[in-house]
């Protein structure tokens, strides 16, 4: 229980914070959030990947809102039942406002009931949240079909061209596939940024709101799985790596990491769901940066960095993903409804040594899905041909980013 009083004072000293913040580079995603539909906005996404930022756009763009953030310590005793007080508090300091805005709100017991009272009521609400999970399992049940959920990532090349008045060009996407996309990050370049994020995720995100005692040995499988970027692994390597008593704990740790949105995993492509479950899968990172600065050997291998890069820009768009391997491995299958809808390899260079195995898999993948043509993504060679009466395009990575 809060006092009102108390809640007054909080969501003045949060509203000016809020208004001290830079407008920053106007995110992709703006253009995309329909705020005149009768349902909850949900954002959601790692920390630090721009959310406040987001958040204060779509002010500007709405008007006159409501804003609190209950990740802030002043609230930890905050129950469903101040929800009324907090509604009072708003008025009374603001006047009336049609359109409320939630930050980690799913830290609130029971929000969903007052969120599904002010839809009821044809007031705008949006939400912001760092963990996937949380917000859907209440969403699911109180606001089935009245919300429409937005993921925030880091940035993408675009935003970061945007963020730093660069041209694009190889020697801009260089710096964008080793820094990554974090915008704090990139600004200051101190590694110490990235390296408190991990823990911040680790601790409060996973560790914290799940009640777990194994904070070493997760810390240690984050690390391991940033640091294999692109390469397979399943639940029982896991288990036996990290000497645990089970796989059901290497699921739930896996699981908690997703949804933090940490780590992404992808399922070798079958067409029985059971296969795909107990396949072996592999991990992709919410950003290079991120990997680069919490493991010693993934700047090394340029062919994985440019693969979650790619990984990334995929899973922007499109939540279905696999890799595919039968005869030869494909890098991407892209789901979209029912159907496959593109193949896509991603090789750092294509050399006459690796030409025919990337081009094999590629094949392989266009004629299981009848595909007209594939793409192959590489760091600076362009290229046209066809193999098999299949037209094969090979493209750099940073022309690929900035189209569509």
């Amino acid at each position: 229980m809060i006092l009102k009083d108390t809640l007054r004072e909080i969501i003045k000293s949060q509203q000016q914070e809020l208004l001290l913040l830079e407008e920053g580079v106007k995110r992709e995603k703006l253009g995309l959030i329909d705020l005149s539909l009768p349902y909850a906005v949900i954002l959601s996404g790692i920390r630090r990947c721009g959310k406040s930022t987001l958040l204060r756009q779509l002010m500007k763009k709405t008007g006159k809102c409501y804003f609190i953030n209950f990740e802030d310590p002043r609230l930890v005793d905050f129950e469903v039942s101040d929800f009324q007080k907090l509604k009072e508090a708003f008025k009374e300091e603001y006047g009336d406002r049609n359109c409320y805005f939630f930050d980690e709100i799913q830290n609130i017991q029971k929000w969903e009931l007052f969120v599904r009272s002010l839809l009821d009521k044809k007031i705008k609400v949006v939400i912001t949240g760092s963990n996937a999970s949380l917000l859907s399992r209440e969403l699911g049940t109180r606001l089935t079909g009245r919300h429409v959920r937005h993921e925030l990532f880091p940035f993408s090349f675009k935003e970061m061209l945007i963020f730093f008045n660069k041209k694009a060009n190889i020697n801009s996407f260089e710096e964008y596939l080793k820094k990554g996309g974090f915008p704090e990050y990139l600004k200051y370049l101190k590694a110490e940024i990235l390296h408190e994020l991990l823990n911040d995720v680790i601790e409060r995100d996973i560790i914290v709101r799940h009640k777990l005692r194994e904070s070493k040995v997760i810390k240690e499988m984050a690390v391991y799985l940033l640091t294999n970027i692109g390469k397979e692994f399943s639940y029982n390597s896991l288990k036996k790596i990290f000497d645990l008593g089970s796989t059901n704990s290497v699921i739930a740790f896996i699981s908690y990491f997703e949804n933090s949105y940490l780590l992404f995993t992808v399922p070798k492509f079958a067409y029985s769901l059971k296969r795909q479950l107990i396949n072996p899968k592999k991990v992709y990172s919410i950003d290079n940066g991120l990997s680069n600065v919490n493991s010693v050997s993934f700047s090394s291998d340029r062919g994985r960095m440019l693969e979650n890069i790619v990984f990334l820009h995929l899973r922007r768009k499109y939540n279905e993903i696999f890799y595919f391997k039968e005869k030869n491995e494909c890098d991407f299958a892209v789901k979209e409804k029912d159907a496959i809808i593109k193949s896509i390899q991603v090789c750092y260079e294509l050399t006459e040594d690796n030409k025919q195995r990337e081009i094999d898999g590629l094949i392989e993948a266009i004629e299981m899905f009848k595909l007209k043509e594939g793409l192959i993504l590489t760091y600076k060679q362009e290229d046209e041909f066809k193999v098999n009466n299949k037209k094969i395009t090979v493209k750099p990575v940073w022309k690929w980013l900035l189209e569509g």
